[in-house]
């Protein structure tokens, strides 16, 4: 068992892809069992078409990275336009480059329980460092003050719906830098970020962009973490997640 203690309220609900019947129905049973609302896809293009009517909206997804029809990279680009969840790819083998960096993370196969709670729990060790500091605010509440000064609230309100549609595109075209290996595309789109999300006072997101910005002209360390062998994928799942912030600030309504 996933040995899940009954306080956890809140858990996401998963969207596993899998090709083979039996690790589907395997995984989906432990995630079942201990209190995680589950959807599964036998395939890319089903899972795609679920996303789609938008009345889905998972926390996880768990795909395969190696099935017929759409996989891998290309149904990752799919998966992200349609869903902000986090991704994580399990597999038999280690998936491509371009798969590792366009995931979350990555599970090999076959995993016990304790593997997948490590993944659920956002702690494996595949994921990769968080560039992310937890005492910073997505959103400035200086900023913020000032807008509203400037402007209504729907206006405010307008402003930071526009950035998380913003950020939803960056990351997207950050993916796709990364899958060619294009740094100077990475350093353009972390400026962009950097000053866009800088002068709407999202703090977390335009401290990403600029670390993006810094990168190296060959990939590797940043700062004090670069232990990690490339960084890339871990700035995109943080500046991923600092859109999901936002997005969660507005669905909550804006600070008072």
């Amino acid at each position: 068992m996933l040995d899940l203690s009954a306080q956890q309220r809140n858990l996401p609900t998963v969207l596993l892809i899998d090709d083979d019947l039996v690790s589907r129905e395997v995984t989906a049973t432990l995630l079942t069992m201990n209190g995680y609302s589950v959807h599964t896809a036998e395939d890319g293009a089903t899972a795609v078409e679920m996303l789609s009517g938008g009345e889905l909206r998972p926390g996880v997804i768990l795909m395969d990275a190696q099935m017929p029809g759409l996989s891998g990279a290309e149904l990752i680009a799919e998966l992200r336009a349609r869903s902000r969840a986090c991704l994580y790819t399990i597999s038999a083998s280690k998936p491509a480059g371009e798969i590792s960096a366009a995931a979350d993370g990555f599970l090999l196969k076959p995993f016990d329980a304790e593997a997948l709670r490590k993944l659920l729990e956002g702690h494996a060790a595949q994921s990769g460092p968080s560039f992310l500091d937890p005492s910073e605010p997505a959103i400035s509440a200086e900023v913020l003050g000032q807008f509203r000064r400037l402007m209504p609230e729907p206006a405010v309100r307008q402003i930071y719906e526009a950035v998380v549609s913003d950020l939803a595109k960056r990351v997207e075209m950050l993916e796709t830098a990364i899958a060619k290996g294009d740094t100077a595309e990475l350093r353009r789109l972390g400026h962009s970020i950097k000053g866009g999300c800088g002068m709407a006072g999202a703090l977390q997101a335009a401290h990403i962009g600029a670390l993006l910005e810094a990168l190296p002209a060959e990939t590797g360390s940043i700062g004090a973490k670069g232990n990690h062998l490339d960084n890339r994928a871990a700035l995109v799942r943080d500046l991923r997640s600092a859109a999901r912030s936002l997005e969660r600030i507005l669905e909550a309504g804006l600070p008072a």
